[in-house]
């Protein structure tokens, strides 16, 4: 994993201008409207100017029409005002909606690399609140940068014109601002990335304690998950209060110096105004004008901490991006049947962190010491139409032989093939459109019953999803009070684990591929059920069915038997 400033300024700028495209209508309209807006500014300022000159008498023309002015540009900034945020909140979503579908999709097709190193909750919290720094800096603060700097130009020319003097001294102070920003940008960027740091683990721990609240009550560790989301939300309090101040410290000496120029401008036009080279209307301008030199400069001081902000966000959004794309392209499917074989196939795990879950069990066990393989030497030939049994104690590799043939893994040494008739190929992620793959555990996603057999094939027919139901025994569908529309929660909750295991199994029967792969997928059915499902399973005699299993029923069924490291 990459480390903090783990990535260059130049880097993380390209990554902006890429994040950039599909968001330029947005961020154009945003520009337009502040550029917009800039000039009616500017307007306002004459307009007040020209009203009360006309009041004093000092200018000819119509205290009415010079109101009316007034008014007109201050409806008109209300239009701006308004079309903004409807720009904001139409487009705004959508930006952030498509950045998500991105990052979600190219974590999907990334490499596997059998860990999951960053937890689901920090991956949340990026996907989210990262990408929502990035599209609002990249469609709002950007576009508003542009206004800003326009506002900044005008009002300084404007007030140029009438006393170079003063314009010169309102921004000389602004040069002194960009120096020290430079060491504020280091210590600001350290302390955001803290916060955020923190912030991802308070979502995990949250989360985690949500999935696993039934495990936490039959422990009765209710107080000390509380505890534990006490120290992190502590650990997340210190790092915000420690930037908080920093901030706070360092906004305070920038307006402190704002605050000085606006007294001496101020100072300097009550002068001229008594020596009788200013007039009230002159003043009021030179005031308004000040204001907004120093207003939008303030705003460009207030940019630094949001570049800070969002180059912490794209950094944290470009590590989700570390891991290379799986290879890409057109599924290749093979003519049925077809069967695979592994030829000398050789794995171990870089670390023993990289494996978890459930499905791992305890392989880690066996390379505490030197690493050893998971696999060592594999030759075995899973012969089209054939049904085998993988057999092996917990720990020895049965799980990530699987994970080989999905081309999830790839092997250090040796080959794993699938063949027909006509073609031998290496396997790759672009063959697994020939599996089915039923792991071990409760697979379902919330959602009703149909949402998750469609998974396996999403232009089936209710009349195909009840054939693949009734195949894997799960016609107690049809008696749920609102059958394929009942309402699953997350992980299949309201179902009992067979019911979840047996609905799995339809899902992978309505894929209908030439190999199938079952992980312990019958371990929560009764003897009577699984039978009758290995029957309807293997009574067509064309499909290649793999089984990873204790259930000695299983191995009855199976014409062939690979023991890991030894076949029989």
């Amino acid at each position: 994993m990459k480390g903090t400033h783990s990535y260059s300024v130049n880097s993380i700028l390209k990554w902006l201008w890429h994040a950039w495209k599909g968001n330029r209508l947005q961020a154009a309209l945003n520009a337009g409207i502040g550029l917009m807006s800039v000039v009616v500014s500017l307007g306002q300022v004459w307009a007040v100017q020209h009203a009360i000159e006309v009041a004093e008498g000092v200018a000819k023309g119509s205290l009415y029409v010079a109101v009316g002015i007034m008014a007109a540009l201050i409806l008109a900034d209300f239009g701006l005002h308004i079309s903004s945020i409807w720009i904001k909140n139409i487009l705004g979503i959508r930006a952030q909606n498509r950045m998500q579908q991105r990052m979600l999709d190219r974590i999907l097709r990334s490499e596997w690399q059998g860990k999951d190193s960053r937890h689901s909750g920090d991956v949340l919290n990026r996907l989210e609140f990262d990408v929502n720094n990035v599209v609002n800096f990249l469609t709002e603060i950007i576009p508003s940068t542009l206004s800003v700097v326009a506002l900044f130009i005008g009002a300084f020319c404007y007030l140029f014109s009438m006393d170079r003097v003063l314009a010169l001294i309102t921004v000389a102070i602004i040069p002194v601002f960009i120096g020290l920003s430079k060491i504020y940008v280091g210590r600001m960027r350290k302390l955001t990335r803290d916060v955020r740091t923190s912030d991802s683990k308070v979502q995990s721990v949250l989360q985690e304690t949500i999935q696993n609240r039934m495990l936490i009550k039959t422990l009765e560790s209710d107080d000390h998950m509380v505890s534990r989301l006490e120290s992190t939300q502590s650990e997340l309090r210190r790092k915000v209060v420690k930037r908080t101040a920093f901030s706070v410290v360092s906004n305070l000496i920038v307006n402190f110096g704002f605050a000085l120029g606006y007294l001496v401008a101020f100072l300097w036009a009550a002068l001229r105004m008594s020596s009788g080279t200013l007039s009230f209307g002159g003043m009021t301008a030179f005031l308004q004008l000040v204001n907004r030199i120093q207003s939008p400069a303030r705003s460009l001081t207030k940019l630094v901490p949001q570049f800070v902000s969002v180059f912490t966000a794209a950094e944290r959004l470009m590590e989700l991006e570390e891991n290379p794309l799986e290879e890409q392209g057109k599924p290749i499917y093979m003519d049925v049947p077809c069967g695979v074989r592994l030829s000398h196939v050789r794995y171990a795990y870089d670390d023993v962190k990289e494996v978890k879950g459930d499905d791992a069990e305890h392989e880690v066990s066996m390379r505490r010491a030197g690493l050893a393989p998971v696999i060592d030497d594999l030759s075995f030939d899973f012969r089209p139409g054939s049904c085998t049994a993988i057999l092996g104690e917990t720990g020895a590799g049965k799980t990530t032989l699987v994970r080989l043939i999905l081309a999830l893994l790839s092997p250090q040494e040796g080959q794993v093939e699938i063949y027909d008739d006509r073609h031998v190929r290496q396997v790759s992620p672009r063959l697994r459109c020939n599996f089915v793959y039923v792991p071990q555990g409760n697979t379902l996603l919330s959602g009703t019953i149909r949402d998750n057999l469609r998974l396996g094939r999403l232009e089936a027919t209710d009349e195909e999803i009840l054939e693949a139901l009734h195949d894997a025994c799960a016609d107690f569908v049809n008696e749920l009070p609102q059958g394929l529309d009942t309402i699953c929660s997350e992980k299949g909750g309201g179902l009992s684990e067979g019911q979840a295991q047996r609905i799995a199994i339809a899902r992978a029967l309505l894929r209908d591929r030439p190999i199938m792969l079952f992980d312990e997928a019958t371990s929560a059915l009764d003897p009577e059920t699984e039978r009758q499902l290995l029957q309807n399973i293997l009574g067509h005699n064309d499909k290649t069915v793999v089984f990873i299993t204790h259930r000695p029923a299983v191995v009855e069924y199976c014409d062939q038997v690979l023991e890991v490291g030894k076949c029989v």
